[in-house]
């Protein structure tokens, strides 16, 4: 099971998600795993090449240390739990984290922003993948197909 911020958090049981604020300004993919170990990208142009995206920026630790992340499982989950478990997790991140990338955002009452909600595991004794917001195809970087989420 991955620990540290930035490691492939999305081979563990994990949880995503995915949001552009602004269209045209890229959007940026929370991943965490269920023991709360995480990472964040700012994508631009989510092309895949031999081992990550055309163009994309990892938010350093140093930006991430704001947000919080709390889960109903330990930090490291050893051995795996083979059979059916519910676990979840909450997190919070300030609108500074996005506003280098995209600019002030501002108050976001009223606001709709496009985005996605993944939940995967990818080496695990059971692989799954789902998505909240149907994705065209088992690759859930295609802001096309991103929901609205709404503010209020």
């Amino acid at each position: 099971m991955r620990t540290g911020y930035g490691s492939e958090v999305w081979k563990d049981s994990c949880v995503e998600f995915f949001a552009e604020p602004k269209p045209g300004a890229g959007y940026f993919n929370f991943e965490f795993n269920c023991g709360g170990a995480f990472l964040c990208n700012h994508i631009i142009d989510p092309t895949r090449t031999a081992d990550s995206f055309k163009s994309f920026t990892r938010l350093p630790e140093s930006v991430m240390r704001p947000v919080q992340v709390r889960t109903t499982l330990p930090r490291i989950v050893d051995p795996e739990i083979a059979g059916p478990v519910e676990w979840c997790l909450q997190f919070y991140f300030p609108l500074a984290v996005f506003e280098p990338f995209v600019g002030p955002l501002g108050d976001l009452t009223g606001a709709t922003w496009r985005g996605n909600f993944f939940k995967c595991a990818e080496d695990t004794s059971h692989p799954h993948w789902a998505a909240w917001s149907p994705v065209a195809e088992l690759n859930f970087h295609l802001p096309r197909c991103f929901g609205e989420i709404r503010f209020e």
